[in-house]
């Protein structure tokens, strides 16, 4: 067997002939990578250059040259403390900065700690033995307990100009699954859609129980001087009027809001005997109020609530206090909370679940408390429903009221689920609003644009579209 061809032993010119096609490689050798960096000596150099380039101290033209070391900064051995006499007595300035960093520290710490415990000291809360509880209702029963609750049945829109009539119709209130359900209606669906607009009387008869016969009788018209609408919807409103009242106290509530255009769930209070006078001269108290339109509503969807108190010392001169919470991932209609208001002659307290988390605190007495009078910055004179301007004068400290007034009385709790109004609760040109306030006709705008706009957005799972409550409870300070 013949040997195998070594390869050639002479340095290569250059470095292309390794790299070209087999089909173009010397036949005569086999391919053997080149030496590094480059053959040495480059082939075809003469003598006298291999000669210059062999020298123990030559340096080669293609590496560049690099520097001879540093000589070493090592010590020849380690220092002993003579040989360090700095050491022997320390700067005091280095100590004192270093205690001082280290008590900074522990200031901060400390000073945080601090801080947060009297913070969480700070939340006005009522102990449980402070209160007393006055009533409870878990719904559990087969019907409304009416030793509990009263209803109101009428249309006249409650001062608000709402579009609803309430009824005492089991489809628009019932318990269910030990919940109270308020669920609203088209009126359409039991008069027909023509009806509501022309020539159609609806009379709640003697379940009406209002005292002003106008609100218990209406009848459609679609006369161009005098337009009238029958209300579209049927919902439900009860009450703790002959019942049940607290003058300070703690009132709770857990509910599931409905979802649906223009609808207005709300748990609120009024005074009983309106001791400083009719509203808004004796106040109200409104622990939640929240509006079932969609999140992207600009004036507060579905994932807001909202509380506030609302008071005057005259008829035209309203003052409203409020706060609000919100949820970014889902709105107040998918599951229950828990709606509470703490109240006290020295603060009032509403909040959502937690009593960390406040739509409203109010504080009346003690550190930075101001009187209802006060937060009010009532001008000295202002009209009262006439061109002529008369005093304002604080009604409530006059009447012998505390610094509480008008809130230092007794208030009955609503439960209610009212559809828009004309009371400024939706703001005019706002989210395709499809009435304005001021306006005669307001509530037949709104009803002609039942079909076509607010109703198909309503919840069509009834679970979703009523106003649910799972329990109510009513404390007194004791």
């Amino acid at each position: 067997m013949s040997p195998l061809p070594r390869t050639s032993s002479a340095p290569q010119l250059a470095m292309r002939a390794p790299f070209l096609s087999p089909a173009s490689r010397p036949t005569s050798s086999l391919w053997s990578p080149p030496s590094f960096p480059y053959p040495y000596p480059p082939q075809g150099s003469s003598t006298s250059l291999t000669h210059q380039y062999s020298g123990s101290h030559a340096s080669y033209p293609y590496v560049k040259k690099t520097k001879p070391p540093l000589p070493s900064t090592m010590l020849p051995q380690k220092l002993s403390k003579e040989d360090k006499p700095w050491l022997e007595k320390k700067d005091w300035r280095e100590r004192a900065s270093w205690w001082f960093t280290l008590c900074l520290m522990f200031v901060g710490a400390g000073g945080g700690a601090i801080l947060c415990y009297f913070g969480f000291r700070g939340v006005n809360i009522l102990k449980d033995d402070q209160i007393c509880l006055v009533m409870e209702d878990d719904f559990s029963g087969s019907s409304l307990d009416t030793s509990m609750w009263t209803l109101d049945v009428e249309m006249g829109g409650f001062g608000n100009g709402e579009f609803q009539m309430t009824t005492n119709k089991d489809k628009n209130l019932f318990l269910q699954d030990s919940e109270l359900w308020i669920v609203p209606t088209l009126t359409a669906d039991e008069i027909g859609n023509s009806s509501v607009f022309d020539g159609y009387t609806y009379d709640l008869g003697d379940a009406c129980t209002t005292s002003n016969k106008t609100a218990c009788s209406v009848t459609s018209s679609s006369n161009s001087s005098n337009p009238v609408a029958i209300p579209p919807v049927q919902s439900a409103r009860l009450h703790t009027t002959s019942n049940f009242s607290i003058a300070y106290g703690k009132v709770e509530v857990r509910a599931k809001l409905p979802r649906g255009d223009w609808l207005w769930p709300a748990i609120w209070m009024l005074p009983t005997d309106n001791k400083y006078g009719q509203w808004p001269l004796s106040g109200e108290i409104d622990i939640m109020e929240a509006r079932g339109n969609a999140p992207s509503y600009p004036a507060q969807g579905v994932n807001f609530v909202r509380s506030s108190l609302n008071y005057g010392v005259l008829a035209t001169l309203e003052t409203q206090i409020f706060g609000w919470w919100s949820q970014k991932q889902k709105g107040y209609d998918a599951d229950f909370h828990v709606y509470a208001m703490e109240w006290t002659p020295n603060w009032m307290r509403f909040y959502v679940d937690s009593r960390l988390q406040a739509m409203m605190n109010i504080q009346i007495t003690g550190h930075g408390g101001k009187s209802f009078f006060d937060r009010g910055n009532y001008p000295a004179e202002a009209p009262n429903g006439t061109a002529v301007e008369v005093a304002v004068n604080n009604i409530w400290e006059a009447a012998g009221g505390s610094t509480a007034a008008p809130f230092d009385q007794s208030f009955y709790l609503i439960l209610d689920l009212a559809v828009g109004g004309t009371s400024g609760w939706f703001p005019d040109n706002v989210g395709g609003k499809m009435w304005f306030d001021g306006s005669e006709t307001a509530m037949i705008d709104f009803a002609k644009a039942q079909n076509t706009t607010w109703f198909p957005t309503w919840a069509t799972d009834q679970s979703d579209l009523a106003f649910r409550i799972d329990y109510v409870k009513m404390w007194k300070l004791c």
